[in-house]
C-alpha cells in the first residue's frame, strides 16, 4: 500500500537524534516549558526571520492568540477565506467577532486581494460591523500575495494573520510571510510539513508587546512586563487577563528541534515530488498546481483538479494510491457558518474547487518508482 503521508521514513532518517533528544528531556524531568521549548522558540523565529516566536498547544490556539491579544471581539468583522480547514474560522466566534467570508483565487486557491478589498469597502459602508483583521491562509503549502493582502490591510488599517499551517516555510521572492503580516501562525500537527509526534502550534511576530500578550494569554492571563504586579510572586498566580491553557510540551519542542534541522532539506524533496507530478500529469487534469510567481512551496498536499474527480478516486483506490479530498464543502456551506457574511458576489470559485480537487500522496520521501505507479494510474484514468 502506498503511504499518503510517510512518516515512518523520515523518522529513519533522524531516529537516533529523536531518541537523544526525548532522552534528556526524560533526565532533566522538565516537562512543561522545559529549556527545549524556549530553544526550539528561538530556532524557529530564525528560520523565518522574525523577531520572536512563541509556541503553544495547536494550530488552532495559534491562530486564536493574536486575535485575543488584539482584543478583537463583538462588533468587529474578521476577512477569511471558506476554501480552508474549520481551525481558520472557527477561532474568530470564539471572540465575539464575526467571519466574513471571501472568494479564492482560481490558480493558487489562496485569498483574492481584489475581493478582499471589496468585502472591506462593503461591510465598511453597510457600518454594522467594524472591520478589524484579516486572516489570510497559506493553502496547499504556498504564500498567499502577500504584498496585494498587505496593501489592502494599511488602506484601511486591519491587521493581518498568515495562517501558515500548512505553508510554514513558504517563501515569496525570497522572503517569509512576516515580513507581511503582524502574526504568523503555524501548526506542528504530525502531518504537516514540520509536524511533531502531537499537537504543537505557533505564532511568530516582529511585536514585542504582542508576544509579550500572547505569552500572558497562554498561560491563564499570567502577569507579564507592563502588568501591575504586587510582590515578588510567581506571576502565573497573577493574573492580569482572562487566558487559556496553551503550552507546547517540552517532549514535542525536543523533537520539532530535530526536524527543524532538516526542514530546509526535506522542502527541497518535496520540491522534487512536485516537479515530477507535473511533468507526469501535464495533460492528463483539469489542473496541476500553480504557485504564486516568485514563491517556493513547502507542498503541504499535491491536489490536482479532475472533472470526475470522485470517479477517479474511486479507481485510485482500486490501485492500492490513497487520495484525499480538501475541502468537500467550503466553510460558508457548512451548518454553524452558513449565516455569517459573505463578501460582494458571493464565492463562486471556492464553490466549483470543491467539485473537482483531489490530494495525491505527497512527502519528502516518495520514491521515483512509487510516484511514477501514482502517475500511470492517474493517467490510466478513462472517465
Amino acid at each position: 500500500m502506498i503511504a499518503f503521508i510517510d512518516l515512518a521514513a523520515q523518522q529513519a532518517r533522524i531516529r537516533p537524534a529523536i531518541d537523544a533528544a526525548i532522552a534528556r528531556v526524560l533526565a532533566h524531568g522538565a516537562y512543561v516549558m522545559g529549556p527545549e521549548v524556549r530553544a526550539f522558540e528561538a530556532q524557529l523565529a530564525a528560520f523565518c526571520g522574525a523577531r520572536r516566536a512563541l509556541s503553544c498547544a495547536n494550530g488552532t490556539d495559534a491562530l486564536a492568540l493574536p486575535l485575543m491579544a488584539w482584543d478583537i471581539g463583538a462588533g468587529d468583522a474578521v476577512f477569511c477565506p471558506a476554501f480552508t480547514f474549520a481551525a481558520t474560522p472557527e477561532v474568530i466566534p470564539w471572540t465575539g467577532a464575526t467571519p466574513v467570508f471571501v472568494d479564492i483565487l482560481p490558480d493558487t486557491f489562496n485569498l483574492d486581494p481584489a475581493r478582499l478589498e471589496a468585502a472591506v469597502e462593503a461591510v465598511a459602508a453597510e457600518g454594522r460591523l467594524r472591520p478589524a483583521a484579516v486572516i489570510a491562509v497559506d493553502l496547499f503549502g504556498q504564500t498567499a500575495d502577500y504584498p496585494a493582502i498587505a496593501a489592502v490591510c494599511r488602506r484601511h488599517g486591519l491587521r493581518l494573520i498568515a495562517d501558515s499551517a500548512q505553508g510554514f516555510g513558504a517563501t515569496l521572492a525570497g522572503d517569509h510571510p512576516i515580513r507581511w503580516a503582524d502574526a504568523v501562525s503555524t501548526s506542528f500537527f504530525p502531518a504537516k510539513p514540520l509536524g511533531g509526534y502531537g499537537d504543537g502550534g505557533a505564532v511568530l511576530t516582529d511585536d514585542e508587546a504582542l508576544w509579550d500578550r500572547m505569552d500572558s494569554l497562554r498561560v491563564h492571563g499570567k502577569a507579564v512586563a507592563g502588568d501591575a504586579s504586587p510582590g515578588d510572586h510567581d506571576p502565573k498566580y497573577l493574573n492580569a487577563r482572562v487566558g487559556m491553557n496553551s503550552r507546547l510540551d517540552t517532549l514535542q519542542a525536543a523533537i520539532l528541534i530535530e526536524k527543524l534541522a532538516i526542514f530546509a532539506d526535506e522542502i527541497d524533496l518535496r520540491q522534487g515530488v512536485a516537479d515530477r507530478y507535473a511533468v507526469g500529469l501535464a495533460g492528463v487534469c483539469l489542473s496541476v498546481p500553480s504557485v504564486i510567481a516568485d514563491g517556493v512551496s513547502t507542498w503541504a498536499q499535491y491536489v490536482i483538479e479532475h472533472r470526475d474527480r470522485d470517479g477517479l478516486a474511486a479507481h485510485l483506490k482500486a490501485q492500492g494510491v490513497p487520495t484525499a479530498v480538501y475541502y468537500p464543502v467550503p466553510m460558508h456551506l457548512q451548518a454553524p457558518y452558513a449565516a455569517f457574511p459573505r463578501g460582494l458576489g458571493g464565492l463562486p470559485v471556492s464553490e466549483a474547487k470543491a467539485g473537482t480537487v483531489l490530494a495525491l500522496p505527497m512527502h519528502p520521501y516518495l520514491a521515483p518508482q512509487t510516484q511514477d505507479r501514482i502517475i500511470e494510474a492517474v493517467r490510466a484514468y478513462n472517465g
